[in-house]
């Protein structure tokens, strides 16, 4: 790796990640007439929102209305959503979807010419819009970036790994990157990598974070290989507040072997039941609304069900979809084409059987806290999608409104990012007990995320990592579990950072690394910390939801 260090020319705007909050980010930027810098890690399309499945929620039909879905998304984020931010994305995420639509985004139609939609779990009215059947995100993303391409305001930085955020002055000054554009790819341990990175900094006074999640964090997850915590921990390293990291979200339906494809929500949405090695279906003892109960009530019971079973798998079946559609595998194959294709690549007929299934790791509803206009607490900074905490998804988030976030949020932070002169700050008010309607007392909580624990003299792994948060900070939690993660993630990070300022045989998989144990350690502190179950977030040891904990805490670097 180079360690000289090579000025960019002054950009006013650049914008970090190129999933659709991302993409939405730089659009709205450059249809104000202004340029923007779009950087990414990969190649263009490699993202999140690439490899989203199930759809859009959007209250877009007749039957349906904006407070209906607010409604929803605010009963599925157990008492932490912010009204406001969810009136923001059901009604402006309305409007959004129908731009696209009107733009050329090839949302799946019937034969009129009207746009489908589908039912997934928690939603009082079938309002999620897909496309390619199950390759929503695919579309959105290859439709999206088309758009960006022919926009010439929009200069695009592929293979460009985001290092840290530059701060002068207590604003935001630019970043700081790796680069190298001979190495697309991936190590032999799934990490992307750059074999011999040169250090670029890109001059700006306003940058919008829009790098997705952290799913990497753990062995069994949806996510691709991009999804490394690098936002948040940037974010984290530079002061900002974050908010929610307690909260991750763990799909109950991933394909138990191979590479944990996800069986989108959507399949249940079309009457697919759970069932255990005997055969029986267990979901409808749990929750009035069996296998549409919210995400988090039926990947809890999925893990304990595996527990039950000595970690078997449990049994998704698809077999009630045929009394509506008695050509059953010719309604899963365009229906469902991408599952289809790899459930049949790993050997299962699933319209004869019903498939292996686990829970993995899905969405962060917790990120970079920010204002409805994506505004961090460090002036300059803006964050979108899944790094940010916008105060949208609460504890848990409602099926199908990631993507739509994405389109509402980033378009915000982009205007905003141009909008806002220099003097422009957000100062944020203490995070709201939503029982009393007061401040919390405590306000932000300041952690020192460098130094935890004893260093080890041995760089950690990325399994090393994944195990650890899989068995401390998982589905399931407890004191004890979480108190020994916090212990070995500290002393994975402190040898983490020594290796990095030595810059010793750095590369990117090592600075992923870094960005998953500072995340994962504030996660950990944050869920030792709330002495409750609540949403995506369930302790073993304190089961039940309590009044006092109903906010939110922000947490910030010492």
């Amino acid at each position: 790796m180079s360690n000289g260090n090579s000025q960019g020319r002054q950009e006013g705007i650049v914008v970090v990640g190129t999933g659709v909050a991302g993409l939405s980010a730089a659009l709205a930027v450059a249809r104000t007439g202004h340029e923007v810098t779009l950087v990414t890690k990969a190649d263009l399309v490699e993202s999140n929102t690439y490899h989203a499945q199930g759809g859009i929620a959007a209250a877009i039909f007749d039957d349906d209305d904006p407070r209906l879905h607010a409604q929803d998304t605010i009963a599925a984020g157990h008492g932490l959503c912010d009204p406001k931010a969810v009136d923001v994305l059901t009604r402006e995420g309305a409007e959004r979807v129908r731009q696209f639509a009107a733009a050329g985004v090839r949302f799946d139609r019937d034969r009129q010419g009207h746009m489908m939609r589908g039912l997934e779990a928690a939603h009082s009215r079938a309002r999620v819009v897909h496309a390619g059947g199950d390759a929503t995100g695919k579309i959105l993303e290859l439709d999206v970036s088309a758009m960006v391409r022919r926009e010439p305001r929009i200069h695009i930085v592929e293979h460009a790994f985001l290092e840290d955020l530059v701060v002068r002055d207590g604003r935001i000054a630019g970043v700081r990157l790796l680069t190298d554009d001979s190495t697309a790819g991936t190590g032999d341990d799934g990490a992307a990598r750059s074999a011999s990175g040169e250090q670029r900094t890109i001059d700006a006074g306003r940058v919008i974070l829009a790098t997705g999640g952290a799913g990497r964090m753990y062995p069994y997850t949806t996510n691709p290989q991009v999804a490394t915590a690098d936002g948040v921990a940037a974010a984290w390293r530079a002061g900002a507040q974050v908010a929610d990291l307690e909260f991750y979200q763990f799909h109950p339906t991933a394909l138990a072997v191979g590479e944990h494809f996800l069986i989108s929500e959507a399949v249940r949405g079309e009457d697919a039941v759970l069932l255990d090695e005997q055969g029986r279906r267990y979901m409808k003892d749990i929750d009035p609304r069996a296998e549409l109960a919210p995400r988090d009530v039926v990947a809890r019971e999925n893990f304990r069900v595996m527990q039950r079973q000595d970690g078997r798998p449990v049994m998704l079946d698809v077999s009630p979809m045929a009394k509506e559609h008695p050509d059953l595998k010719a309604f899963l194959a365009t229906r469902f084409p991408t599952i289809d294709a790899y459930t049949r690549s790993m050997g299962f007929d699933w319209s004869k059987e019903p498939i292996p299934v686990s829970p993995a790791a899905h969405y962060y509803m917790g990120g970079v806290r920010t204002d409805l206009d994506g505004r961090a607490s460090i002036p300059g900074l803006y964050a979108a999608g899944e790094c940010a905490r916008t105060g949208v998804m609460g504890s848990n988030r409602l099926a199908s409104n990631s993507l739509l976030e994405g389109l509402v949020y980033g378009r915000r932070a982009g205007l905003a990012a141009v909008a806002d002169d220099d003097g422009t700050a957000w100062r944020p008010e203490p995070l709201m007990n939503s029982v009393t309607n007061k401040p919390f007392e405590d306000g932000p909580v300041a952690l020192d995320g460098t130094d935890v624990g004893k260093p080890e003299l041995k760089v950690w792994s990325r399994e090393r990592i994944q195990e650890t948060m899989w068995q401390g900070v998982g589905v399931l939690r407890d004191a004890a579990g979480l108190s020994h993660a916090i212990e070995r993630l500290g002393a994975g990070l402190a040898a983490a950072n020594g290796r990095i300022g030595s810059h010793v045989d750095v590369d990117v998989a090592s600075l992923e690394n870094r960005n998953m144990l500072t995340v994962g350690l504030v996660g950990a502190t944050a869920a030792l910390a709330r002495q409750e179950s609540r949403g995506a977030h369930a302790r073993d040891d304190f089961p039940q939801t309590r009044d006092e904990w109903a906010h939110s805490v922000a947490y910030i670097r010492r």
